[in-house]
């Protein structure tokens, strides 16, 4: 952000014009600087790292920081908050948490199934 600012561009990354970034560039940008990482931490070649990605492990951070879901919401640029309530559904630790609250389950003996008269009286009817 320090850089100065090229042909009154307002981008934070912008392309060499002072426009946006198009998805096809950030997707070559991206997989460039991949490419370079896997250098040094192997397991990234093998992992789908794309935009999108990138997009939710930021918008989950977040989440986990503490961030209200409406300014996540707003700083992905969803239309709406129940978009972004997706990643309240996928966060494990939230899950974790709630399961955490629940009493243990006891296992009862399992009894063996008795089935009454009138459901004999109709199995025989068959």
């Amino acid at each position: 952000m320090n850089e100065p600012v090229r042909h009154g561009a307002s981008a934070l990354f912008p392309s060499l014009h002072g426009g946006q970034l198009s998805a096809d560039s950030v997707q070559s940008l991206l997989a460039k600087h991949l490419g370079v990482a896997s250098k040094t931490c192997p397991s990234l070649a093998s992992k789908r790292v794309s935009p999108h990605v990138l997009r939710h492990s930021a918008a989950m951070e977040l989440l986990q920081a503490g961030v209200d879901c409406s300014v996540i919401a707003l700083w992905l640029g969803h239309e709406s908050i129940e978009t972004t309530q997706t990643y309240l559904h996928a966060h494990l630790a939230l899950k974790e948490a709630a399961l955490a609250k629940l009493e243990p389950y006891k296992q009862h003996k399992r009894l063996r199934f008795r089935p009454d008269d009138h459901l004999l009286a109709f199995l025989e009817t068959l």
